[in-house]
């Protein structure tokens, strides 16, 4: 079952020593989507979004204008939502860490998100954290979301397998219960579209290609573009 994730998994070390090594300076933690973006139209008022995460939005090993939150930004013009899509993904940012900025992250924003678009707990599986760890913290960004009136989508992980049954079980229920407690939209598992292809996935068989953020991006842009709060 997904051999690739559970290689991919297996060596979390050589996974995270490549996260941290890409992590930007602080300075830098939030920065707008690929300006090739700015050629296409205006279509209306710009959507502001959030992209809040770890090396799954930073875009690790990818070119400028690869990213998730890039392509994602392009999808969305490409069906006249005006969405400008801030890229505060930080490579190697457990939910711990993520938390810690998270304040500094919004103050920085020139306009308030209508959404925000998370992905965070990837680096607290493969350290072994406790879940009950990435639960709280990831309850605590959500809440502060929900407090500051800004719609999320939760973007969903599962546990490896070779972490075992007992983990998986802690692990897998937090991205679905916490959506539904919070009310935000749920993509179950982020991963779903490039696991067990691996011309999708890069070398270190934990983040995708361009060609494998394409493929997320399709199987995901209904559901951001649904939780866009309604204009009008």
């Amino acid at each position: 079952m997904r051999p690739h994730y559970i290689v991919a998994l297996v060596l979390p070390a050589l996974a995270l020593a490549a996260c941290d090594k890409a992590a930007p300076p602080p300075s830098e933690q939030t920065s707008s989507a690929a300006t090739a973006n700015d050629a296409l139209p205006v279509m209306g008022p710009e959507r502001p979004i959030l992209a809040f995460g770890d090396s799954l939005l930073a875009g690790y090993g990818l070119n400028d204008g690869e990213s998730y939150p890039a392509r994602l930004e392009q999808a969305l013009r490409a069906r006249g939502i005006n969405a400008r899509i801030t890229n505060a993904g930080v490579s190697g940012d457990t939910t711990a860490a993520g938390l810690q900025r998270l304040d500094f992250t919004l103050s920085s924003q020139t306009a308030k998100p209508e959404l925000a678009i998370i992905s965070l707990g990837g680096n607290d599986m493969l350290r072994s954290l406790p879940p009950a760890q990435t639960r709280e913290n990831l309850e605590a960004i959500l809440k502060r979301f929900k407090d500051q009136n800004v719609r999320v989508v939760l973007l969903g992980l599962l546990a490896a397998p070779n972490l075992g049954k007992d983990y998986a079980a802690q692990f897998n229920p937090i991205y679905p219960q916490l959506a539904q407690k919070y009310g935000a939209v749920l993509v179950p598992f982020f991963l779903q579209p490039v696991i067990d292809k691996p011309d999708l996935m890069q070398k270190d068989h934990v983040h995708p290609t361009a060609i494998g953020v394409d493929a997320i991006v399709s199987a995901t842009v209904d559901d951001v573009a649904g939780a866009l709060p309604k204009k009008g």
